[in-house]
């Protein structure tokens, strides 16, 4: 089966853990369900997601958070086939950003727009990388 991949990022609308409990129990069924997985890390400005799995079901998930109203200026940074997953057996692993990711002040400077994709890939590798 040939995987696809979409990272995309967005800001919270109203963040709280209550949202972000909400959002990631929606992820991890509807991922479930739909053979994805991936990576989300959030904090109040920021949601970096990274999803993996077959095609449509990967571009449906993107379009559904593109719509939904807990997520600002969803835009895709990065999308194309994979070989393998990066996230194998998460549904949908999260993870609060940590310092080593980019500031607020970076974010809000447009860090985001000017990440490369191996910026980006490298943040999720580590993640996937990380002891649970």
């Amino acid at each position: 089966m040939v995987l696809h991949r979409v990272v995309y990022a967005s800001q919270p609308f109203g963040f709280d853990q209550a949202m972000l409990n909400g959002i990631l129990a929606d992820a991890r069924r509807c991922n479930a369900r739909d053979d994805i997985t991936g990576a989300l890390i959030c904090r109040a400005d920021l949601y970096l997601q990274w999803l993996e799995g077959p095609e449509p079901a990967v571009r449906g998930a993107y379009a559904r958070i593109a719509r939904d109203h807990r997520h600002l200026g969803v835009r895709c940074l990065l999308e194309g086939s994979v070989d393998e997953r990066l996230f194998p057996n998460w549904a949908m692993r999260d993870d609060p950003a940590r310092s080593w990711i980019w500031s607020p002040d970076e974010i809000a400077a447009g860090t985001m727009e000017l990440a490369s994709e191996a910026d980006i890939i490298a943040v999720f590798a580590r993640i996937a990388a990380e002891p649970v």
